[in-house]
């Protein structure tokens, strides 16, 4: 067998072991429940939250396409079913939050929940589901005429007669719109799909971070102005803190590898738009990620946020941001090899390798990966999600399936991947 190919095996068993510990505890008579680390039982809150439904219907889609047991390919069905009959409102929208019998708690149009409703039709669509792609056009549709500012751009939360909640633009949920995009040019190879990711990831990473001496900030006004001041009080918010998180540049690293992956062989050239940064996808996307490392990485996690000049404001470590770590350093290999660029490789691999070996210092006795831990300093104590919960091992599962299809055709025969020591 390939060197590269026993290496993919092992990635595509972790991505269905981390599913088979999901299945089928986290189904229910409608939708899905959110599980404990600990002790892997259901929570006993009933609520639905919509990025939690769309994040375990990509992560069972994803085992379908990976060929899989049969369960995947119904668990994501099921999802889908809930999707329409719990959290959509009528229209072409979706309430963010239900509780299990479909009744709306929520009904705020979230631009970061219709992102992974984008996502959770791409990865359908993939794998084949019927009537998945119809899906995923009304999303895209929805998105462009409702949630597209003059930028181009994602806008802000809406009220249900989608007048924005707060002048407010955020490059996270227009993050997980690239991704929703890339996802869904792997499913259909539109290239209209290409071009909005193309869009989001310049405007993001290369026009707005040249302010900002090339780091990602999180927060903006609605005229795309830096707001250096949002949320300043407090440094602990679940989604949008104050400073530079590390996790999300590993995440825009994966993002650009897979955009050098594309573009490599789809470039579209036009007088009035910039697809590719100075030097390319690859380098900026090596950069992003070499700025992580240096500035989160300590040990055997990242720290949640840190100053320009990587001082950290959080230092708690979150088990999301070493997964998005695995699947950008396994997307940059691939991306480094097609670079001949063999120095990064080498460093990359041994990286994956590092962060692959820290697994365990996140994942609870059922198997399923807390929240995040503590600092040191206070205790390096495991946290749980709370509920509703909007993180049914997605990351994890998204690492692994990079690493899988990043892996399967690119490792060279006579050189396997580095193994090293997390403490190294």
């Amino acid at each position: 067998m390939k060197e590269s190919n026993r290496h993919a095996t092992a990635h595509r068993a972790r991505l269905l072991a981390t599913l088979r510990v999901q299945y089928p505890d986290t189904l229910a008579e409608q939708g899905f429940r959110l599980l404990h680390p600990t002790s892997g039982e259901p929570y006993t809150d009933h609520r639905r939250h919509l990025v939690a439904t769309c994040r375990s219907i990509s992560n069972f889609a994803v085992g379908a396409i990976v060929d899989g047991s049969d369960w995947c390919l119904d668990a994501a069905e099921h999802g889908l079913a809930f999707l329409e009959e719990g959290h959509r409102d009528g229209g072409d929208s979706y309430h963010l939050l239900v509780d299990a019998d479909g009744t709306p708690l929520d009904k705020t149009r979230s631009v970061y929940g219709h992102a992974f409703v984008l996502l959770a039709y791409a990865r359908a669509t993939e794998a084949g589901i019927d009537g998945a792609e119809d899906g995923l056009a009304a999303i895209h549709e929805l998105i462009e005429n409702r949630l597209r500012d003059d930028a181009g751009m994602l806008r802000s939360d809406c009220a249900s007669d989608w007048t924005e909640q707060e002048a407010y633009r955020g490059q996270n949920a227009n993050m997980h719109a690239c991704e929703a995009y890339l996802a869904a040019y792997e499913a259909t190879e539109k290239t209209e799909y290409l071009d909005r990711a193309r869009h989001i990831a310049h405007t993001v990473t290369v026009d707005l971070a040249a302010e900002t001496n090339g780091l990602l900030w999180e927060h903006y006004t609605d005229d795309w102005e830096h707001d250096f001041g949002y949320n300043e009080d407090e440094p602990r918010h679940q989604f949008r803190p104050p400073g530079y998180q590390p996790g999300h540049h590993v995440e825009w690293a994966r993002f650009l590898a897979l955009l050098d992956r594309y573009d490599d062989v789809t470039m579209v050239d036009t007088d009035d738009d910039v697809y590719a940064p100075e030097g390319g996808w690859y380098a900026r996307a090596l950069a992003l990620f070499e700025a992580a490392v240096d500035n989160g990485w300590r040990e055997k996690g990242f720290i949640y946020t840190h100053e320009e000049d990587g001082t950290p404001i959080v230092p708690d470590q979150y088990g999301w941001a070493l997964a998005e770590a695995i699947g950008a350093s396994a997307a940059l290999i691939e991306r480094a090899t097609a670079n001949d660029d063999t120095d990064a490789a080498d460093r990359l691999r041994k990286l994956n390798c590092q962060f692959l070996a820290s697994i365990d210092r996140y994942r609870g006795p059922a198997g399923l990966w807390y929240e995040k831990r503590l600092a040191a300093d206070d205790g390096g104590d495991f946290v749980a999600p709370d509920p509703p919960g909007i993180e049914p091992d997605y990351h994890p599962a998204s690492a692994f399936y990079e690493c899988w299809r990043s892996t399967r055709d690119v490792q060279p025969d006579d050189r396997p991947l580095t193994t090293t020591n997390a403490d190294d």
